[in-house]
């Protein structure tokens, strides 16, 4: 695990080194331990590492034999194994015992079609030395992150965007279409980061850079096809028990696979099923949680279940007070705002199981994978209307849609609601699993230089084109997997936890784990019983169904107590009546809002802290200058 950077400009020569050192010394704590880089008329690469396998050669960058290819890596290859024995067998000779030396070879040998052998997490480089070419890549599901940033001069990229900073050639711009959506979806949700010109490399895809030129494809997707394999005339035929032992079997499998390493693994654990089914199977030494007071405490189901498994745990009860003291840094480390509210926990989490390991492994996946969200047709307690509720849902396509017209004009009734998802097309309502303000009350609150961004339908109708055919659940996992995923869970999941030099692995977000979910059907996955189904019944057979039965929570954050105390509400007040701040939004509006929440008139507390997200990451990285912020 480490951090990369790098650029291609021809243009800047004498000042080369020191300009890649500094951008390595931007994200020195994603690799603690180690740090090297390449430097040519053309190119610079720079690595910094975090030493988990081959400890002692395992330094980077990595050259072929004639040393005409050049590899700086972030990541972990779990099959890289296979692929060196395939190598070897083909007359390649290994320096090293790394999972990086593969790519180097494996690109040699297949081109492109290499993307197609890996399992892992990676985002990496390799820099042809003849030819002048750069190749990139990024994982399937988008575990790591991958920044470019392009002009007339320069091809930039990164592991994190404030590297970025310590380049001349950078130049430091918000992007105004960024505010408007960020506002809706509470994470950086279109396709140009809030920095002018700085874009993600999608999941799922490589890139060229010769001559100048960029050119970015796609390699892998979510399989598309839906076959109902839950009748027997189909030639293919799956029960239930069937779908609960692939599960299980492939989760076993993976968490295996997954422990591959030289040094110790240890595991998050929260009150949840996935975590919770992540640790019973992996048995680490270690496992760490966290939580705030009593009635937002995870860690005490937590130690609770590690004395039922025999696992030792750590915890901590973690203050309001700290978390507003490092709200700022937090933001700093997450380059972007994101104003789920977990990012807090996440931090401190992660900063607990550093003290001890390098590496952990969470939960991360299984909800987008297995269907885990009530907002995929959970709207109603009633067993009788979520039993109608499933029988609407085996309509055709066109019926559904027609008795969603006619449920919409019908007075309200008990049921209607999650009738009415039942049957309405997931297009029409579904943007993700988060849905802070409107359009129209983002439009309303900005300032009209800040209105013109791509719509709410734009955004998502990107995704929903490409599987317009499918269930309405299926539609919104591959929503979610594309834009949720990326943007929201793994983008904190892997700035929280380097932040603080600590590996995190996500077993139950693996290309063999989507392999299993793509053919469960899907009656297994989401039903009247539960959300998640076929897996919790996996899970029952690792952990109490206690566990395995509890509904999604995710990290518990006092937010709504926080925002009414007087000493966390005048910290908010005091932010939003900066000066800057009118220059985005309405401020006397949002000073209402926050008046109105603390006074109990209204609930505003996730509006509130989506802007005091925004305002805080704008004040680190263009009032202050982009620093890290200190901490008293």
């Amino acid at each position: 695990m480490c951090g990369i950077v790098g650029f291609v400009d021809k243009k800047t020569q004498s000042e080369k080194a020191v300009i890649i050192k500094d951008m390595m010394d931007a994200i020195i704590h994603r690799g603690p331990n180690s740090a090297g880089q390449y430097i040519d008329d053309d190119a610079a690469l720079g690595f910094r590492r975090l030493s988990i396998i081959d400890l002692e050669g395992g330094s980077q960058p990595l050259y072929n034999e004639d040393k005409t290819k050049v590899l700086t890596f972030n990541g972990e290859i779990y099959n890289y194994q296979s692929i060196r024995k395939e190598l070897v067998e083909k007359g390649y000779h290994f320096k090293t015992n790394t999972d990086s030396e593969v790519l180097i070879h494996g690109y040699q040998e297949y081109g492109v079609a290499l993307l197609q052998k890996l399992r892992g997490m990676f985002a990496f480089v390799i820099w042809d030395t003849e030819k002048k070419e750069l190749f990139g890549a990024r994982d399937h599901f988008g575990i790591k992150p991958f920044y470019y940033y392009t002009t007339d001069e320069v091809f930039m990229y990164g592991s994190e965007i404030k590297s970025f900073l310590h380049h001349p050639s950078f130049k430091k711009e918000l992007n105004k279409e960024a505010l408007k959506p960020y506002l809706t979806f509470q994470y950086p949700a279109i396709k140009e980061c809030f920095f002018k010109n700085v874009y993600r490399l999608p999941e799922g895809h490589y890139f060229i850079f010769k001559d100048g030129k960029l050119d970015i494809q796609q390699y892998w997707d979510l399989h598309q096809e839906e076959k109902d394999m839950t009748r027997e005339k189909d030639s293919i035929y799956m029960t239930l028990e069937e779908a609960v032992n692939f599960i299980d079997e492939t989760v076993q499998e993976s968490v295996a696979t997954h422990k591959i390493a030289d040094v110790e693994v240890g595991s998050f654990l929260s009150s949840g099923v996935d975590s919770s089914l992540v640790a019973s199977i992996l048995k680490p030494a270690k496992t760490y949680s966290v939580g705030f007071g009593t009635s937002y405490n995870e860690s005490t189901e937590a130690k609770a279940l590690t004395d039922i498994l025999g696992l030792h745990n750590t915890s901590r009860t973690l203050t309001g007070e700290e978390a507003f003291q490092y709200f700022p840094q937090i933001q700093y480390y997450l380059d972007e705002p994101d104003s789920n509210p977990s990012v807090v926990p996440l931090f401190f989490l992660s900063e607990l199981a550093a003290r001890d390991v390098k590496v952990v492994m969470s939960g991360e996946g299984a909800d987008e994978l297995f269907a885990g969200y009530i907002d995929y047709g959970w709207h109603s307690n009633s067993m009788t209307v979520r039993k109608l509720g499933e029988a609407l849902k085996k309509l055709s396509q066109s019926k559904r849609h027609k008795l969603s017209a006619h449920l919409k004009k019908l007075p309200n009734f008990p049921g209607k609601l999650h009738l009415l998802k039942a049957v309405q097309p997931a297009e029409e309502y579904f943007i993700g699993q988060a849905l802070v303000f409107t359009e129209e009350e983002a439009t309303a609150i900005v300032k009209p230089e800040y209105r013109k961004s791509p719509s709410v339908k734009d955004i998502v109708m990107d995704k929903y084109a490409k599987v317009k055919n499918l269930s309405e659940i299926k539609k919104m996992q591959y929503l979610d997997m594309h834009q949720w995923m990326p943007g929201d869970i793994l983008l904190k999941a892997d700035k929280m936890s380097m932040a603080h030099s600590l590996e995190l692995r996500v077993p139950l977000l693996d290309k063999k784990m989507m392999e299993c979910a793509e053919v469960i059907p899907t009656k297994y996955l989401f039903n009247e019983h539960n959300t998640k189904y076929a897996f919790r019944q996996a899970a029952f057979r690792h952990i109490p169904k206690e566990w395995a039965a509890r509904p999604k929570l995710g990290f518990p954050v006092p937010i709504k107590d926080w925002l009414r105390t007087e000493k966390f509400y005048q910290i908010v007040r005091a932010e939003f009546s900066k000066d800057f701040v009118g220059e985005f939004f309405d401020q006397k509006a949002v000073l209402q809002l926050l008046d109105d929440n603390f006074q109990g008139k209204v609930d505003a507390r996730r509006k509130i802290w989506t802007l005091y997200t925004f305002i805080t990451w704008y004040d680190v990285y263009f009032i202050q200058g982009g620093n890290k912020p200190q901490v008293a």
